[in-house]
């Protein structure tokens, strides 16, 4: 399989080729604008790989949930570069992304800080098919509403447990240092969607949504003074 991935969804932003057993990538620095790295990067890529976007099987495309613009710019250059290509696009969510960085010895928790007092979660296992396999539906909501689907043990992972330390108080969770750091990375949508198109998940890139998991991008001025209060 050949699949370009992309991701722009957290404060992360990057790219990778999957050729056959060979994964390259490129990840851009913090604090610019994805929409301004994104396409060179998949330039650059593409020419180190000495392929065009006509000779791919796919796309692996980054929905979130995350930062509102950045899911945006992941999702419309996905559609653009597969609709001039006529390629075929697999959906991943940056929870799974950062799920399958994690050993797989045991069930995962995959948390992202959303802002806000808030958190993006969701719990995954281990699948030969599909990578990952998501056991509990994706959420976002306080530190406190966070819930195991079932006993654990289970692996933490994902920069809300760095937000958040108390996350890491949950009953059968470990969460290490390192883990507490991650970000979703392109590598890890790269493996998913080239298992997901061989199993004949892709989309039509008309088809390819967005997964924001809430409508607010900011608080209002009135539970802002609530939140400093508490």
């Amino acid at each position: 399989m050949r699949v370009l991935a992309l991701d722009t969804a957290t404060e992360a932003c990057s790219v990778a080729l999957l050729n056959g057993e060979e994964l390259i990538g490129r990840s851009g620095p913090g604090g610019q604008s994805h929409a301004r790295l994104i396409l060179g990067m998949v330039d650059a890529l593409l020419a180190e790989a000495q392929l065009s976007l006509a000779m791919l099987d796919g796309i692996a495309a980054s929905i979130g949930p995350g930062a509102f613009t950045g899911v945006r710019i992941s999702v419309a250059v996905a559609q653009g570069l597969a609709f001039g290509a006529d390629l075929r696009v697999a959906p991943i969510t940056t929870l799974e992304a950062l799920a399958a960085q994690a050993p797989h010895d045991r069930a995962v928790l995959a948390c992202l800080d959303a802002r806000m007092g808030e958190v993006y979660w969701g719990s995954f296992t281990a699948d030969t098919s599909r990578g990952v396999l998501a056991s509990s539906t994706a959420a976002v909501g306080p530190p406190a509403s966070v819930v195991l689907p079932a006993p654990g043990p289970y692996r933490g992972i994902g920069r809300g447990f760095a937000a958040y330390p108390l996350l890491g108080a949950l009953p059968g969770l470990s969460v290490s240092p390192a883990d507490c750091q991650a970000l979703p990375n392109a590598r890890e949508f790269a493996r998913l969607g080239a298992l997901r198109l061989q199993l004949g998940e892709g989309l039509d890139p008309a088809d390819l949504a967005p997964l924001y998991l809430r409508d607010k991008v900011a608080l209002t001025e009135a539970e802002r003074r609530a939140r400093s209060a508490q």
